[in-house]
């Protein structure tokens, strides 16, 4: 397949057709790429990123992601710590990477890691911090100042939530000397930190005044939370909520993450989950986050615009205002 894909040629080929039945695809690209006008732009309730697990099987370098990213006119990125280390492996420098985000107009709102700063075995626990310590560096380095703390290595049984502050608060000591702050990360399938409950639980046991708290629809869909409990966080402490939808099957129980869709193409009651968030004091990104192998085969500034198209049309369904 060809590196670019022109809309004509998404329109005529067998890879429209997936992409139409998933997406409800627009158009043009130009239509994509219009700005949301139900609002004016200073009434934004809120700025808008790009996971860049929306097209990571395309394994497009982070330099040409970021260019992505502004091509499709998002305000914001949101890479994946693996990336960034790939592009200095590569030979990258992470200070011009850092010129390149603010030259494109963009801002880092978080990056994605995997340290096992939870685990219960003390010398994996230890080797998980000091793995989070190398992973905010590199993130500090191209201007971001978040980066997840999700349940890695913890998923199989519940480690009781008075430990979880316990250990969350001493990761957010490190990130505050690193000047990258954790944010505690939803992961549905997981039987630590797989309810909105409990991210509540440890933010206000941790003891810390700058915990923060990353959820997802797809997330609290499979963990079986309630979306009625996003009211009752502080959405001041979400800085980033990550954006997806999932179709009615498979089931609960068996869906993946590869059966993410973009916002408004499933049946994620997106009103309800959007108005929960604004109404609980939200006013930071919204991130898409996908993991969709029928989207990697298509051009990925279209699948960009799109993800930012619904995304916008999804906040201006749900009247949040400003």
């Amino acid at each position: 397949m060809k590196d670019s894909l022109t809309r004509r040629e998404l329109l005529a080929g067998g890879a429209a057709a997936a992409f139409a039945m998933s997406t409800g695809a627009v158009t043009s690209a130009r239509a994509l790429a219009a700005p949301n006008t139900t609002r004016p732009p200073s009434d934004a309730a809120c700025t808008y990123s790009l996971n860049t697990a929306t097209l990571r099987g395309m394994k497009l370098p982070l330099d040409r992601l970021i260019d992505v990213a502004a091509e499709a006119q998002y305000d914001a990125i949101e890479p994946w710590v693996d990336e960034i280390r790939r592009y200095q492996e590569a030979g990258g420098n992470l200070r011009d990477l850092k010129k390149r985000v603010a030259d494109r107009g963009l801002a880092v709102v978080d990056a994605i890691g995997f340290s096992r700063w939870l685990v219960d075995d003390a010398k994996q626990r230890a080797e998980g911090l000091e793995s989070m310590r190398r992973d905010m560096d590199l993130v500090c380095q191209i201007g971001g100042t978040r980066i997840a703390a999700p349940p890695a290595g913890a998923t199989a049984r519940a480690v009781p939530l008075p430990v979880v502050a316990e250990r969350y608060a001493k990761l957010l000591e490190i990130g505050a000397s690193m000047g990258v702050h954790p944010q505690l990360e939803l992961w549905g399938f997981s039987k630590t930190l797989g309810r909105i409950g409990e991210l509540a639980y440890v933010a206000a046991e941790c003891g810390r005044p700058d915990a923060g708290l990353l959820p997802d629809v797809f997330h609290i869909y499979k963990g079986g939370s309630d979306f009625i409990g996003l009211q009752y966080l502080n959405g001041r402490m979400v800085h980033v909520f990550h954006m997806n939808d999932y179709p009615s099957q498979p089931a609960r129980e068996q869906a993946k993450d590869a059966d993410r869709i973009f916002p408004g193409d499933g049946v994620a009651p997106m009103k309800e989950i959007l108005g929960a968030l604004f109404g609980a004091g939200f006013r930071g990104a919204l991130s898409i986050e996908l993991f969709n192998r029928a989207y990697w085969k298509l051009d990925p500034v279209i699948v960009a615009m799109q993800g930012l198209q619904t995304m916008k049309k999804a906040v201006a369904v749900s009247n949040v205002e400003g």
